[in-house]
């Protein structure tokens, strides 16, 4: 079993794709940050061949998944390992800061805090069903404001008196936001406003009943605003660590995963695709499985015209079942 190598780690969201590639000793080589843009597929398949490049077809020994997207993904590229982003994200905080008791992470799907103690996942939550915690919501408001996302939490930032705005619900965030505007407010006062919001919300809902300690960790692509964090720590009166590969954390966890699992299994053998599977043509499809009451809705994935692989049914009936045209 050859022993050099690199470590993929993918992170597959509906907003963006994140890969990793570590070396044998879990130091990151390469990373690659885009927009998913509705194609997980075709993003999956662009990102691992554009973050191979430089590298020049490395020698993959170990391959981690990880997002929403994660059964998609760990089919196409051959995954070794697929967790969920709890564990992943814990475990890259813990890699930079061995003894981080909280994780702030706010992604463009979903937002999540996570309790560590001891080194252990204590306690965690997850918010995947209001967008206005989330980092597409900030993308929209900038949009609407005219101002590029890179600049909304600078911007932020240079506000004195930032506004109150209703942030319980992104309907009623827009709407006070559009008030605001009207009234006369400036935009960084709005901006900055729109930062405490979300960070009220996130607080009052994810973090609601639970004891946040330092050092805490801000990470996800929402880490990159500087307003945002700017807010966690007057609301938190903390200091918020970003870590360097902020963005990249939950790609980053899956590679060393991956990493631990192949140096605990001196038989272990990667069941990395390949590059040229990075060549054929996928697509999905779904469909309703009327077999007994839960009603599952079972997504398929294709390639040349066979069925790879199927998920979704809670026993199995069509996961386990093989591939057919």
């Amino acid at each position: 079993m050859r022993s050099d190598g690199y470590y993929l780690g993918i992170d597959i969201g509906s907003v963006s794709t994140n890969l990793i590639l570590t070396d044998k000793n879990g130091n990151i080589s390469a990373k690659l940050y885009k927009r998913t843009c509705g194609q997980p597929i075709q993003s999956l398949v662009q990102g691992v061949n554009e973050i191979v490049l430089g590298l020049g077809c490395p020698n993959i020994i170990g391959v981690g998944v990880t997002g929403s997207g994660r059964e998609l993904a760990g089919v196409i590229v051959g995954a070794d390992i697929v967790k969920n982003e709890i564990t992943t994200h814990a475990i890259a905080a813990q890699s930079f800061i061995p003894d981080v008791r909280t994780i702030l992470e706010i992604g463009g799907q979903d937002s999540k805090i996570i309790i560590l103690r001891k080194g252990i996942v204590y306690d965690f939550a997850m918010n995947t069903v209001c967008a206005a915690g989330t980092g597409s919501f900030l993308d929209r408001q900038a949009a609407r404001l005219g101002l590029p996302i890179e600049e909304f939490g600078d911007l932020a930032l240079q506000s004195s008196s930032p506004v109150r705005i209703a942030g319980r619900c992104a309907v009623f965030a827009e709407s006070d936001m559009i008030h605001k505007q009207q009234a006369g407010h400036s935009k960084e006062d709005i901006v900055s406003g729109l930062c405490e919001a979300l960070v009220r919300n996130y607080l009052s809902n994810l973090a609601k009943g639970k004891d946040i300690f330092e050092p805490v960790v801000f990470q996800g692509g929402v880490a990159a605003n500087t307003g945002i964090a700017a807010a966690f720590e007057r609301a938190l009166d903390m200091k918020i660590i970003i870590p360097e590969h902020y963005e990249v954390m939950g790609a980053y966890g899956a590679a060393l995963i991956a990493r631990q699992r192949r140096m605990s299994d001196s038989s272990f053998e990667t069941r990395f695709t390949g590059f040229e599977a990075m060549k054929r043509s996928y697509s999905t499809r779904s469909k309703d499985c009327d077999g007994c009451a839960g009603m599952c809705e079972i997504v398929e994935l294709i390639s040349d015209g066979l069925v790879q692989a199927r998920w979704g049914d809670r026993c199995g009936k069509w996961s386990f079942s093989k591939a057919e045209r």
